[in-house]
């Protein structure tokens, strides 16, 4: 390190492609602590993601790059953008979240590291399926450290030929306190006092398959009192699931973008996620620190995740999302039991301090000026520079 390096704050550079939930959350929680540590922090991004998670609020500076989120020729643009970004003062590490990011971070070149955190798994096929795969091996093998959110990316980003892969936390913000009664969540959705109301929440996304929501719901209409389904996120997939849920008559309401979570969880009597794939997904996260019973399925970071405090299901099991619902509205001890230990397992999770610390930690090793020295929160090595594996105290959302 220089001296002039040394007599001034470090500099990071967070690079993120358009976001609307968990990764836009965590860069400005990321950007927030950083800033908060006395780091300099500039975020690149597209202009609407700055306008939707308003990264300058949190003391970082903001330069638009337009990352598309599919590979496009666009990119060409984006990797020209960054090196602009880049010249335009010191770079001590530049930081881009989720793949997309990542590519274009490693095709930029930078003279400094580069740390790519992996928010999520390839799922797609054909065309854009081997195009996502082929920037998977480009990113892990440029990558200096690549960070997975979830123990399985992790293992992708060993196999792939990263040098440096580590297990890193991904903490989801904490949610304000409910603005709203219980009896006045429910009454918005004219739920009667004995009526079961069921939670979801997240992008309306194929690699959600709110289509297996929508049809367990509709084997619900049966029950006596009939379970009010509302899922509260918009999407690509908003007008298929629209479709769905009228041809099924599913009791089911899309409620669209909302911003009170934590109201809509305390009204809740049940959460459910159905993903194919998850690594620690943020309303998982925020259900079990509400305390309301959670069905999930058994893919990704869930089971670490949630560990014995949540019923797991397989992926794309109609019948099984359909049981264990029944199951737990028909238990109430059951869903009591659930409740308390959904609240010890959320107590086990890194904070969003910690997963700062954390990040931090990596930049240290990095040799950015400025950034706390590593210590037992780095998140633990697992390739390439003789580390001793993941460790479990160091896991790594709204996916």
């Amino acid at each position: 390190m220089t001296g002039a390096a040394a007599d001034r704050a470090g500099s990071v550079l967070l690079v993120l492609a358009s976001s609307t939930g968990g990764v836009g959350q965590h860069v400005t929680s990321l950007a927030r602590g950083l800033v908060g540590a006395g780091l300099t922090v500039t975020v690149c991004g597209p202009a609407a993601t700055q306008q939707q998670f308003d990264f300058t609020s949190t003391g970082a500076r903001f330069v638009p790059v337009e990352i598309p989120a599919s590979p496009t020729p666009a990119d060409v643009r984006a990797v020209a953008g960054l090196r602009r970004a880049l010249a335009a003062g010191p770079v001590d590490v530049v930081h881009a979240h989720g793949l997309r990011a990542g590519l274009v971070a490693v095709l930029a070149r930078p003279a400094v590291p580069v740390v790519v955190t992996l928010h999520n798994a390839v799922l797609a096929g054909g065309l854009r399926g081997r195009l996502s795969r082929l920037a998977e091996r480009i990113v892990a093998r440029r990558a200096r450290v690549v960070l997975g959110a979830s123990a399985d990316l992790v293992a992708r980003a060993v196999a792939l030929g990263s040098p440096d892969a580590r297990l890193a936390p991904v903490a989801a913000p904490e949610l304000p306190p409910p603005r709203r009664s219980r009896q006045a969540v429910r009454a918005e959705f004219a739920v009667a006092p004995e009526q079961p109301l069921i939670v979801s929440v997240g992008r309306l996304h194929p690699q959600k398959r709110y289509d297996v929501l929508v049809d367990a719901a509709a084997r619900w209409r049966e029950r006596k009192p009939v379970p009010v389904v509302v899922v509260a996120g918009s999407g690509p997939s908003y007008l298929q699931l629209a479709a769905r849920i009228s041809a099924a008559r599913a009791p089911v309401t899309l409620l669209g973008h909302r911003t009170d979570v934590a109201d809509l969880l305390a009204g809740a009597d049940l959460a459910v996620v159905t993903s194919d794939w998850e690594a620690r997904q943020l309303f998982a996260q925020e259900a079990l620190r509400a305390g309301v019973p959670l069905v999930a399925t058994a893919v990704g970071g869930l089971p670490e995740l949630v560990g014995e405090a949540a019923v797991l299901v397989p992926p794309g099991e109609v019948a099984a999302v359909d049981e264990a619902v029944r199951a737990l509205l028909d238990d109430p001890a059951r869903r009591a039991e659930l409740a308390g230990r959904a609240t010890a397992q959320a107590a086990r999770w890194p904070t969003e301090e910690e997963t700062v610390a954390a990040v931090a930690a990596v930049y240290a090793e990095l040799g950015v000026p400025g950034s706390p020295p590593p210590d037992r929160r780095t998140p633990g090595h697992v390739a390439g520079d003789g580390g001793t594996g993941p460790e479990s105290g160091s896991s790594a959302g709204r996916g």
